[in-house]
Protein backbone atom coordinates (compact mmCIF):
# COMPACT_ATOMS: atom_id res chain seq x y z
CA UNK A 1 0.00 0.00 0.00
CA UNK A 2 1.28 3.48 -0.89
CA UNK A 3 0.11 6.79 0.57
CA UNK A 4 1.22 10.27 -0.46
CA UNK A 5 0.97 13.52 1.41
CA UNK A 6 2.88 16.26 3.18
CA UNK A 7 4.73 14.70 6.11
CA UNK A 8 4.74 16.74 9.31
CA UNK A 9 8.21 16.01 10.69
CA UNK A 10 7.79 16.84 14.38
CA UNK A 11 11.40 16.30 15.46
CA UNK A 12 12.96 18.37 12.66
CA UNK A 13 10.10 20.91 12.74
CA UNK A 14 9.39 20.93 9.02
CA UNK A 15 6.98 19.56 6.45
CA UNK A 16 7.69 18.07 3.01
CA UNK A 17 5.97 15.86 0.39
CA UNK A 18 6.51 12.12 0.78
CA UNK A 19 5.28 8.78 -0.41
CA UNK A 20 4.93 6.05 2.20
CA UNK A 21 5.06 2.37 1.31
CA UNK A 22 3.46 0.08 3.88
CA UNK A 23 4.20 -3.65 3.98
CA UNK A 24 2.90 -6.01 6.68
CA UNK A 25 1.73 -3.11 8.83
CA UNK A 26 5.10 -1.34 8.87
CA UNK A 27 6.61 1.57 6.96
CA UNK A 28 8.97 -0.11 4.49
CA UNK A 29 9.77 3.01 2.46
CA UNK A 30 9.57 6.71 3.23
CA UNK A 31 10.56 8.68 0.17
CA UNK A 32 10.70 12.41 -0.31
CA UNK A 33 9.15 13.35 -3.65
CA UNK A 34 9.47 16.40 -5.82
CA UNK A 35 6.18 16.24 -7.69
CA UNK A 36 3.06 17.87 -6.23
CA UNK A 37 1.08 15.64 -3.86
CA UNK A 38 -2.51 15.68 -2.70
CA UNK A 39 -3.35 18.50 -0.34
CA UNK A 40 -3.28 16.40 2.83
CA UNK A 41 -0.88 16.08 5.75
CA UNK A 42 0.45 12.93 7.41
CA UNK A 43 1.49 12.88 11.07
CA UNK A 44 1.80 10.35 13.93
CA UNK A 45 -1.38 9.27 15.71
CA UNK A 46 -2.46 10.84 19.00
CA UNK A 47 -2.07 9.24 22.42
CA UNK A 48 -4.12 9.76 25.58
CA UNK A 49 -1.39 9.61 28.24
CA UNK A 50 -3.69 8.76 31.16
CA UNK A 51 -7.23 7.47 30.98
CA UNK A 52 -9.57 5.15 32.86
CA UNK A 53 -11.38 3.40 30.01
CA UNK A 54 -14.08 2.29 32.44
CA UNK A 55 -15.15 5.91 33.01
CA UNK A 56 -16.34 6.07 29.41
CA UNK A 57 -18.81 3.33 30.45
CA UNK A 58 -17.58 1.46 27.37
CA UNK A 59 -15.55 -1.70 26.99
CA UNK A 60 -12.05 -1.16 25.57
CA UNK A 61 -13.15 -2.35 22.11
CA UNK A 62 -16.05 0.14 22.09
CA UNK A 63 -13.85 2.95 23.41
CA UNK A 64 -11.49 2.26 20.52
CA UNK A 65 -14.34 2.45 17.98
CA UNK A 66 -15.10 6.01 19.06
CA UNK A 67 -11.54 7.21 19.70
CA UNK A 68 -10.06 6.27 16.31
CA UNK A 69 -12.47 8.62 14.55
CA UNK A 70 -10.58 11.50 16.20
CA UNK A 71 -7.08 10.29 15.33
CA UNK A 72 -6.28 8.55 18.60
CA UNK A 73 -4.26 5.36 18.09
CA UNK A 74 -3.24 4.48 21.65
CA UNK A 75 -3.97 5.05 25.32
CA UNK A 76 -2.09 4.72 28.58
CA UNK A 77 -4.92 3.05 30.45
CA UNK A 78 -5.16 2.64 34.21
CA UNK A 79 -7.66 -0.19 34.95
CA UNK A 80 -7.94 1.05 38.52
CA UNK A 81 -11.73 1.27 38.42
CA UNK A 82 -12.47 -2.34 37.52
CA UNK A 83 -9.64 -3.47 39.80
CA UNK A 84 -11.48 -1.95 42.76
CA UNK A 85 -14.48 -4.10 41.87
CA UNK A 86 -12.94 -7.35 40.61
CA UNK A 87 -9.21 -7.24 41.36
CA UNK A 88 -6.76 -8.98 39.02
CA UNK A 89 -9.68 -10.73 37.28
CA UNK A 90 -11.00 -7.31 36.19
CA UNK A 91 -7.62 -6.22 34.85
CA UNK A 92 -7.31 -9.43 32.84
CA UNK A 93 -10.81 -8.83 31.45
CA UNK A 94 -9.67 -5.40 30.20
CA UNK A 95 -6.52 -6.86 28.62
CA UNK A 96 -8.44 -9.68 26.93
CA UNK A 97 -11.15 -7.39 25.57
CA UNK A 98 -8.61 -4.81 24.38
CA UNK A 99 -6.67 -7.53 22.59
CA UNK A 100 -9.60 -8.00 20.20
CA UNK A 101 -9.07 -4.50 18.76
CA UNK A 102 -6.23 -3.18 16.57
CA UNK A 103 -6.19 -0.09 18.80
CA UNK A 104 -3.08 0.06 21.01
CA UNK A 105 -4.07 -0.17 24.67
CA UNK A 106 -1.24 -0.04 27.20
CA UNK A 107 -2.32 -0.86 30.74
CA UNK A 108 -0.85 -0.08 34.14
CA UNK A 109 -0.76 -2.09 37.35
CA UNK A 110 -3.06 -0.21 39.77
CA UNK A 111 -0.96 0.80 42.76
CA UNK A 112 -3.74 1.73 45.20
CA UNK A 113 -6.57 -0.80 45.35
CA UNK A 114 -8.39 -0.05 47.49
CA UNK A 115 -7.47 3.61 47.21
CA UNK A 116 -7.69 4.06 50.99
CA UNK A 117 -8.56 2.04 54.08
CA UNK A 118 -11.48 4.40 54.71
CA UNK A 119 -13.89 2.82 52.20
CA UNK A 120 -15.20 -0.59 51.19
CA UNK A 121 -13.96 -1.89 47.84
CA UNK A 122 -14.70 -5.17 46.12
CA UNK A 123 -11.09 -6.33 45.85
CA UNK A 124 -7.46 -5.66 46.75
CA UNK A 125 -4.32 -5.52 44.62
CA UNK A 126 -1.48 -6.54 46.93
CA UNK A 127 2.30 -6.58 46.50
CA UNK A 128 2.28 -10.08 45.00
CA UNK A 129 -0.37 -8.99 42.48
CA UNK A 130 1.76 -5.99 41.47
CA UNK A 131 4.75 -8.27 40.87
CA UNK A 132 2.56 -10.64 38.82
CA UNK A 133 1.03 -7.83 36.75
CA UNK A 134 4.25 -5.94 36.01
CA UNK A 135 5.72 -9.08 34.45
CA UNK A 136 3.00 -8.97 31.78
CA UNK A 137 3.96 -7.50 28.42
CA UNK A 138 0.66 -5.56 28.30
CA UNK A 139 1.38 -3.83 31.65
CA UNK A 140 3.70 -0.92 30.90
CA UNK A 141 3.84 0.99 34.19
CA UNK A 142 2.83 1.25 37.84
CA UNK A 143 -0.38 3.27 37.74
CA UNK A 144 -1.00 6.45 39.68
CA UNK A 145 0.42 6.34 43.20
CA UNK A 146 -2.44 8.13 44.96
CA UNK A 147 -1.17 7.27 48.42
CA UNK A 148 1.25 10.17 48.60
CA UNK A 149 1.12 10.17 52.44
CA UNK A 150 2.30 6.55 52.27
CA UNK A 151 5.19 7.58 50.02
CA UNK A 152 6.25 10.46 52.29
CA UNK A 153 5.85 8.40 55.46
CA UNK A 154 7.74 5.49 53.89
CA UNK A 155 4.95 2.97 54.21
CA UNK A 156 6.69 -0.38 53.57
CA UNK A 157 3.95 -1.74 51.28
CA UNK A 158 3.91 1.42 49.17
CA UNK A 159 7.70 1.42 48.89
CA UNK A 160 7.72 -2.26 47.93
CA UNK A 161 5.31 -1.59 45.04
CA UNK A 162 7.58 1.21 43.81
CA UNK A 163 10.61 -1.05 44.16
CA UNK A 164 8.96 -3.76 42.04
CA UNK A 165 8.24 -1.28 39.23
CA UNK A 166 11.85 -0.15 39.33
CA UNK A 167 12.99 -3.80 39.22
CA UNK A 168 11.16 -4.20 35.90
CA UNK A 169 12.33 -0.75 34.67
CA UNK A 170 8.74 0.42 34.28
CA UNK A 171 7.76 4.06 34.98
CA UNK A 172 5.63 5.07 37.95
CA UNK A 173 2.71 7.44 37.54
CA UNK A 174 1.88 9.97 40.23
CA UNK A 175 -1.25 11.49 41.70
CA UNK A 176 -0.59 14.32 44.13
CA UNK A 177 -3.07 17.20 43.77
CA UNK A 178 -1.85 20.34 45.49
CA UNK A 179 1.35 18.76 46.80
CA UNK A 180 4.01 21.49 46.91
CA UNK A 181 7.45 22.35 48.29
CA UNK A 182 9.60 19.81 50.11
CA UNK A 183 6.83 17.20 50.17
CA UNK A 184 6.51 17.33 46.38
CA UNK A 185 10.29 17.06 45.96
CA UNK A 186 10.45 14.01 48.24
CA UNK A 187 7.47 12.41 46.48
CA UNK A 188 9.17 12.81 43.09
CA UNK A 189 12.54 11.66 44.45
CA UNK A 190 10.97 8.31 45.38
CA UNK A 191 10.85 7.52 41.66
CA UNK A 192 7.45 8.88 40.65
CA UNK A 193 7.67 10.39 37.20
CA UNK A 194 4.34 12.00 36.20
CA UNK A 195 1.37 13.90 37.61
CA UNK A 196 -1.96 14.59 35.93
CA UNK A 197 -3.51 16.30 38.96
CA UNK A 198 -1.98 19.81 38.82
CA UNK A 199 -4.64 22.49 38.80
CA UNK A 200 -2.40 25.59 38.89
CA UNK A 201 0.52 26.62 36.71
CA UNK A 202 2.63 27.34 39.79
CA UNK A 203 2.18 23.80 41.12
CA UNK A 204 3.04 22.29 37.73
CA UNK A 205 6.18 24.44 37.40
CA UNK A 206 7.42 23.31 40.81
CA UNK A 207 6.99 19.68 39.82
CA UNK A 208 8.58 20.20 36.40
CA UNK A 209 11.64 21.78 38.02
CA UNK A 210 11.90 18.78 40.36
CA UNK A 211 12.11 16.44 37.35
CA UNK A 212 8.50 15.34 36.97
CA UNK A 213 6.57 15.22 33.71
CA UNK A 214 3.21 16.98 33.72
CA UNK A 215 0.16 15.53 31.98
CA UNK A 216 -2.34 18.24 31.07
CA UNK A 217 -5.80 16.86 31.79
CA UNK A 218 -9.03 17.82 30.10
CA UNK A 219 -11.78 15.32 30.81
CA UNK A 220 -15.53 15.36 31.31
CA UNK A 221 -15.19 16.49 34.94
CA UNK A 222 -11.69 17.83 35.64
CA UNK A 223 -10.57 20.52 33.22
CA UNK A 224 -7.05 21.88 33.70
CA UNK A 225 -6.15 22.73 30.09
CA UNK A 226 -6.61 26.49 30.39
CA UNK A 227 -4.56 26.67 33.59
CA UNK A 228 -1.63 24.68 32.21
CA UNK A 229 -1.51 25.00 28.41
CA UNK A 230 0.96 27.91 28.42
CA UNK A 231 3.57 25.56 29.88
CA UNK A 232 3.93 23.91 26.47
CA UNK A 233 5.98 26.81 25.06
CA UNK A 234 8.95 26.29 27.40
CA UNK A 235 8.44 22.70 28.61
CA UNK A 236 7.08 20.78 25.62
CA UNK A 237 9.63 17.97 26.06
CA UNK A 238 8.15 17.15 29.49
CA UNK A 239 4.40 17.47 28.93
CA UNK A 240 1.66 15.12 27.67
CA UNK A 241 -2.11 15.34 27.12
CA UNK A 242 -4.75 13.18 28.79
CA UNK A 243 -8.47 12.96 29.42
CA UNK A 244 -8.32 10.89 32.65
CA UNK A 245 -12.10 10.35 32.67
CA UNK A 246 -14.16 10.75 29.50
CA UNK A 247 -17.90 10.18 29.31
CA UNK A 248 -19.22 8.61 26.08
CA UNK A 249 -21.07 11.65 24.74
CA UNK A 250 -17.92 13.70 25.12
CA UNK A 251 -15.85 11.01 23.40
CA UNK A 252 -18.22 11.08 20.42
CA UNK A 253 -17.47 14.81 20.04
CA UNK A 254 -13.68 14.66 20.26
CA UNK A 255 -10.58 13.49 22.07
CA UNK A 256 -6.91 14.56 22.04
CA UNK A 257 -7.49 16.23 18.64
CA UNK A 258 -9.62 18.86 20.38
CA UNK A 259 -6.76 19.79 22.73
CA UNK A 260 -4.42 20.13 19.76
CA UNK A 261 -6.86 22.50 18.04
CA UNK A 262 -7.32 24.58 21.18
CA UNK A 263 -3.58 24.88 21.70
CA UNK A 264 -3.13 25.93 18.05
CA UNK A 265 -5.81 28.61 18.48
CA UNK A 266 -3.73 30.05 21.33
CA UNK A 267 -0.82 30.54 18.95
CA UNK A 268 1.37 27.77 20.34
CA UNK A 269 3.84 26.26 17.87
CA UNK A 270 2.43 23.26 15.98
CA UNK A 271 5.55 21.13 16.38
CA UNK A 272 5.66 21.70 20.14
CA UNK A 273 2.01 20.69 20.46
CA UNK A 274 2.50 17.54 18.42
CA UNK A 275 5.56 16.59 20.46
CA UNK A 276 3.21 16.63 23.46
CA UNK A 277 0.35 14.78 21.75
CA UNK A 278 2.24 12.16 19.74
CA UNK A 279 5.85 11.58 20.76
CA UNK A 280 6.33 12.15 24.50
CA UNK A 281 4.03 9.28 25.62
CA UNK A 282 5.83 6.86 23.28
CA UNK A 283 9.22 7.81 24.70
CA UNK A 284 8.15 7.92 28.35
CA UNK A 285 6.22 4.63 28.45
CA UNK A 286 8.32 2.79 25.84
CA UNK A 287 5.37 2.12 23.55
CA UNK A 288 5.29 0.15 20.32
CA UNK A 289 3.53 3.00 18.52
CA UNK A 290 4.90 4.20 15.20
CA UNK A 291 6.26 7.73 14.79
CA UNK A 292 6.54 7.75 10.98
CA UNK A 293 10.07 6.42 10.84
CA UNK A 294 11.39 3.74 8.51
CA UNK A 295 10.51 0.33 9.97
CA UNK A 296 7.97 1.75 12.43
CA UNK A 297 4.45 0.36 12.80
CA UNK A 298 2.27 2.28 10.35
CA UNK A 299 0.32 4.23 12.98
CA UNK A 300 -0.58 7.63 11.64
CA UNK A 301 -3.25 10.21 10.94
CA UNK A 302 -4.09 12.16 7.82
CA UNK A 303 -5.48 15.67 8.31
CA UNK A 304 -6.70 18.28 5.84
CA UNK A 305 -4.24 21.00 6.89
CA UNK A 306 -2.44 22.20 10.05
CA UNK A 307 -4.72 25.23 10.40
CA UNK A 308 -8.15 23.59 10.42
CA UNK A 309 -6.72 20.30 11.69
CA UNK A 310 -9.61 18.06 10.69
CA UNK A 311 -8.85 14.35 10.92
CA UNK A 312 -9.57 12.65 7.59
CA UNK A 313 -8.20 9.15 8.20
CA UNK A 314 -6.65 7.10 11.00
CA UNK A 315 -4.36 4.12 10.42
CA UNK A 316 -3.13 1.56 12.97
CA UNK A 317 -0.52 -0.99 11.82
CA UNK A 318 -1.35 0.03 8.26
CA UNK A 319 -5.07 -0.69 8.69
CA UNK A 320 -7.55 2.09 7.91
CA UNK A 321 -9.61 2.20 11.12
CA UNK A 322 -11.52 5.46 10.61
CA UNK A 323 -12.36 7.81 7.77
CA UNK A 324 -14.04 11.21 7.90
CA UNK A 325 -15.23 10.76 11.51
CA UNK A 326 -16.66 7.30 10.79
CA UNK A 327 -15.15 4.34 12.64
CA UNK A 328 -14.44 1.19 10.64
CA UNK A 329 -14.04 -0.97 13.75
CA UNK A 330 -16.79 -3.44 14.57
CA UNK A 331 -18.58 -4.07 17.87
CA UNK A 332 -17.48 -7.27 19.61
CA UNK A 333 -19.63 -9.38 21.99
CA UNK A 334 -18.37 -9.56 25.56
CA UNK A 335 -18.87 -11.40 28.83
CA UNK A 336 -20.39 -9.63 31.85
CA UNK A 337 -18.11 -9.99 34.91
CA UNK A 338 -19.56 -8.29 37.99
CA UNK A 339 -19.48 -8.07 41.79
CA UNK A 340 -22.80 -6.67 43.02
CA UNK A 341 -24.45 -7.85 46.23
CA UNK A 342 -26.57 -4.91 47.45
CA UNK A 343 -30.21 -5.44 48.38
CA UNK A 344 -33.00 -2.89 47.96
CA UNK A 345 -32.94 0.13 50.27
CA UNK A 346 -35.80 2.03 51.92
CA UNK A 347 -36.54 5.71 52.45
CA UNK A 348 -35.99 5.55 56.22
CA UNK A 349 -32.37 4.48 55.75
CA UNK A 350 -31.51 7.96 54.48
CA UNK A 351 -32.71 9.83 57.57
CA UNK A 352 -30.09 11.96 59.32
CA UNK A 353 -30.56 12.79 63.06
CA UNK A 354 -29.76 16.33 64.20
CA UNK A 355 -26.63 16.33 66.39
CA UNK A 356 -25.08 19.81 66.20
CA UNK A 357 -26.03 23.40 65.44
CA UNK A 358 -24.13 23.28 62.14
CA UNK A 359 -23.38 20.53 59.64
CA UNK A 360 -20.37 20.01 57.35
CA UNK A 361 -21.45 20.39 53.73
CA UNK A 362 -19.55 19.31 50.59
CA UNK A 363 -19.32 22.24 48.16
CA UNK A 364 -19.02 21.01 44.58
CA UNK A 365 -16.67 22.97 42.29
CA UNK A 366 -17.90 22.64 38.71
CA UNK A 367 -15.16 21.39 36.39
CA UNK A 368 -12.90 20.42 39.32
CA UNK A 369 -12.39 17.26 41.35
CA UNK A 370 -11.53 19.24 44.45
CA UNK A 371 -14.30 20.27 46.83
CA UNK A 372 -14.59 22.75 49.69
CA UNK A 373 -16.04 22.34 53.16
CA UNK A 374 -18.85 24.60 54.31
CA UNK A 375 -20.23 24.56 57.86
CA UNK A 376 -23.87 25.63 57.64
CA UNK A 377 -26.96 25.83 59.82
CA UNK A 378 -29.25 23.05 58.52
CA UNK A 379 -32.95 22.85 57.89
CA UNK A 380 -34.58 20.73 60.62
CA UNK A 381 -37.80 18.74 60.99
CA UNK A 382 -38.86 16.39 63.79
CA UNK A 383 -35.33 16.07 65.13
CA UNK A 384 -33.91 15.27 61.70
CA UNK A 385 -31.71 17.25 59.31
CA UNK A 386 -33.49 17.46 55.97
CA UNK A 387 -32.81 18.74 52.49
CA UNK A 388 -33.07 22.50 51.95
CA UNK A 389 -33.86 22.85 48.26
CA UNK A 390 -34.23 26.64 48.44
CA UNK A 391 -30.60 26.92 49.62
CA UNK A 392 -29.45 24.07 47.37
CA UNK A 393 -28.35 21.94 50.33
CA UNK A 394 -29.22 18.39 49.32
CA UNK A 395 -28.64 14.98 50.81
CA UNK A 396 -25.89 12.81 49.39
CA UNK A 397 -25.41 9.18 50.36
CA UNK A 398 -23.18 6.21 49.60
CA UNK A 399 -24.71 2.72 49.67
CA UNK A 400 -22.36 -0.26 49.97
CA UNK A 401 -22.75 -2.44 46.87
CA UNK A 402 -20.65 -5.36 48.14
CA UNK A 403 -22.55 -6.21 51.32
CA UNK A 404 -25.60 -5.09 53.27
CA UNK A 405 -24.83 -2.02 55.39
CA UNK A 406 -26.53 1.21 56.41
CA UNK A 407 -26.06 4.04 53.89
CA UNK A 408 -23.57 6.76 54.76
CA UNK A 409 -25.46 10.09 54.60
CA UNK A 410 -24.20 13.69 54.37
CA UNK A 411 -25.05 16.97 52.64
CA UNK A 412 -23.86 18.64 49.46
CA UNK A 413 -24.23 22.04 47.79
CA UNK A 414 -24.25 23.08 44.10
CA UNK A 415 -25.94 20.08 42.50
CA UNK A 416 -28.97 22.32 42.01
CA UNK A 417 -31.65 19.62 41.79
CA UNK A 418 -35.19 20.91 42.32
CA UNK A 419 -36.86 17.50 42.24
CA UNK A 420 -36.06 13.82 42.42
CA UNK A 421 -32.66 12.17 42.69
CA UNK A 422 -29.80 10.91 40.53
CA UNK A 423 -27.60 7.94 41.39
CA UNK A 424 -24.63 6.01 40.02
CA UNK A 425 -22.64 2.83 40.65
CA UNK A 426 -19.68 4.65 39.11
CA UNK A 427 -18.34 6.23 42.31
CA UNK A 428 -14.57 6.58 42.45
CA UNK A 429 -12.71 4.74 43.63
CA UNK A 430 -14.50 1.82 45.28
CA UNK A 431 -17.63 2.12 43.12
CA UNK A 432 -20.30 1.78 45.71
CA UNK A 433 -23.65 3.40 44.84
CA UNK A 434 -23.71 7.17 45.24
CA UNK A 435 -26.92 9.22 45.19
CA UNK A 436 -27.98 12.85 45.61
CA UNK A 437 -31.56 13.98 45.93
CA UNK A 438 -34.15 16.43 47.19
CA UNK A 439 -36.10 13.84 49.23
CA UNK A 440 -35.38 10.48 50.83
CA UNK A 441 -37.93 8.51 48.83
CA UNK A 442 -36.48 9.62 45.50
CA UNK A 443 -32.99 8.73 46.72
CA UNK A 444 -34.11 5.22 47.66
CA UNK A 445 -35.90 4.70 44.34
CA UNK A 446 -32.92 5.94 42.31
CA UNK A 447 -30.66 3.50 44.18
CA UNK A 448 -33.07 0.63 43.70
CA UNK A 449 -33.10 1.15 39.93
CA UNK A 450 -29.34 0.57 40.00
CA UNK A 451 -29.55 -2.40 42.38
CA UNK A 452 -32.19 -4.05 40.17
CA UNK A 453 -29.83 -3.78 37.16
CA UNK A 454 -26.67 -4.64 39.14
CA UNK A 455 -25.09 -1.37 38.13
CA UNK A 456 -25.82 1.76 36.17
CA UNK A 457 -26.72 5.44 36.19
CA UNK A 458 -30.24 6.42 37.15
CA UNK A 459 -32.59 9.36 37.51
CA UNK A 460 -35.87 9.31 39.41
CA UNK A 461 -38.74 11.75 39.88
CA UNK A 462 -42.38 11.15 40.77
CA UNK A 463 -43.22 11.28 37.06
CA UNK A 464 -40.15 9.85 35.39
CA UNK A 465 -37.49 7.20 35.87
CA UNK A 466 -34.55 6.32 33.66
CA UNK A 467 -31.61 3.91 33.89
CA UNK A 468 -28.47 3.34 31.83
CA UNK A 469 -27.59 -0.22 32.79
CA UNK A 470 -23.88 -1.02 33.33
CA UNK A 471 -23.77 -4.80 33.79
CA UNK A 472 -19.97 -5.13 33.42
CA UNK A 473 -18.64 -4.57 36.96
CA UNK A 474 -21.34 -1.94 37.45
CA UNK A 475 -19.04 0.31 35.39
CA UNK A 476 -19.45 -0.50 31.70
CA UNK A 477 -22.18 -1.23 29.19
CA UNK A 478 -22.12 -4.16 26.79
CA UNK A 479 -23.91 -2.10 24.14
CA UNK A 480 -22.73 -0.21 21.05
CA UNK A 481 -20.67 2.80 22.09
CA UNK A 482 -22.62 5.32 20.04
CA UNK A 483 -25.89 3.99 21.50
CA UNK A 484 -24.48 4.28 25.03
CA UNK A 485 -23.48 7.87 24.26
CA UNK A 486 -27.06 8.67 23.19
CA UNK A 487 -28.56 7.05 26.28
CA UNK A 488 -26.12 8.87 28.52
CA UNK A 489 -26.93 12.17 26.81
CA UNK A 490 -30.63 11.65 27.57
CA UNK A 491 -29.83 10.97 31.23
CA UNK A 492 -27.62 14.04 31.40
CA UNK A 493 -30.41 16.16 29.91
CA UNK A 494 -32.92 14.70 32.37
CA UNK A 495 -30.66 15.55 35.33
CA UNK A 496 -30.36 19.09 34.04
CA UNK A 497 -34.12 19.34 33.53
CA UNK A 498 -34.43 18.35 37.20
CA UNK A 499 -32.51 21.51 38.04
CA UNK A 500 -28.80 20.68 37.96
CA UNK A 501 -26.70 23.35 36.30
CA UNK A 502 -23.44 21.40 36.56
CA UNK A 503 -21.56 20.83 33.32
CA UNK A 504 -21.65 17.06 33.88
CA UNK A 505 -23.85 16.09 36.86
CA UNK A 506 -23.09 12.36 36.74
CA UNK A 507 -19.36 12.85 36.35
CA UNK A 508 -19.37 15.31 39.25
CA UNK A 509 -21.40 12.86 41.35
CA UNK A 510 -18.95 10.03 40.62
CA UNK A 511 -16.11 11.98 42.22
CA UNK A 512 -17.89 12.90 45.46
CA UNK A 513 -16.63 9.63 46.97
CA UNK A 514 -13.01 10.07 45.80
CA UNK A 515 -11.32 10.41 49.17
CA UNK A 516 -7.81 11.07 47.84
CA UNK A 517 -8.89 14.43 46.38
CA UNK A 518 -9.32 17.20 48.98
CA UNK A 519 -10.93 18.62 50.78
CA UNK A 520 -14.12 16.81 51.78
CA UNK A 521 -15.73 13.66 50.35
CA UNK A 522 -18.08 10.87 51.39
CA UNK A 523 -17.34 7.13 51.55
CA UNK A 524 -19.62 4.29 52.56
CA UNK A 525 -18.02 4.61 56.01
CA UNK A 526 -18.54 8.33 56.56
CA UNK A 527 -17.63 11.92 55.75
CA UNK A 528 -13.90 12.28 55.10
CA UNK A 529 -11.30 15.07 55.25
CA UNK A 530 -9.06 14.53 52.22
CA UNK A 531 -6.40 16.96 53.41
CA UNK A 532 -6.01 15.49 56.92
CA UNK A 533 -6.77 11.96 55.69
CA UNK A 534 -9.22 11.22 58.49
CA UNK A 535 -12.95 10.96 59.10
CA UNK A 536 -14.85 14.13 59.97
CA UNK A 537 -17.57 12.36 61.91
Amino acid sequence: MKISGNLIDIINKCSYPVQLKIVNGKISELNKVEYPVTNQYILPGFIDAHVHIESSMLTPTEFARLAVSHGTVATISDPHEIANVLGVEGIEYMIDNAGQSPFKFYFGAPSCVPATTFETAGAEINVEDIDFLLQKEEIKYLAEMMNWPGVLNKDPIVLEKIKIAQKFSKPIDGHAPGLRGKDAINYIASGISTDHECFTKEEALEKLKAGMKIIIREGSAAKNFEALVDLIDDHYDHIMFCSDDKHPDSLVEGHINVLIKRALNKGIDLFKILKVACINPVDHYNLDVGLLRLGDPADFVIIDNPKDFNVLQTYIDGQLVAERKKSKLLSIPTSLPNNFNATFVERQQFEKPLKNETIPVIEVMDGELITKRLDLIPKKENGLVIQDVDRDILKIAVVNRYKNASPSVAFVKNFGLQKGAIASSVAHDSHNIIVVGVDDNSMAEACNLIIKNKGGLSAYTDHQQQILALPIAGLMSNQDGYQVAEEYKKLDQLAKSMGSNLLSPYMALSFMALLVIPSIKLSDQGLFDGAKFEFIE
